[in-house]
């Protein structure tokens, strides 16, 4: 009965360093987690910039194109003509 349980298994002193192996692992796996959700993030955060600076570069033009020149400018432009 004692071949089957859990405790038996690391009885030659390595259960320590099995136990330290198996937490580098975790914590190389949390470090690289993080790393892939910051550059998430910092990508997300970068085009999403991107995008409202492309829509608003599009509402501006769209502005721009709704003004009419002024009258002033139109005489000044049709004078040497």
């Amino acid at each position: 009965l004692r071949c089957c349980t859990a405790a038996s298994v690391v009885t030659d002193g390595s259960g320590a360093a099995a136990e330290e192996r198996s937490l580098y692992i975790m914590r190389v796996v949390q470090i690289a987690v993080m790393c892939v959700l910051a550059l998430t993030v910092v990508f997300g955060i970068f085009f999403l910039g991107c995008n409202l600076l492309i829509k608003s570069e599009g509402m501006i033009n769209f502005l721009v194109k709704d003004r009419r020149p002024s009258k002033e400018v139109e005489a000044v432009v049709v004078g040497p003509y």
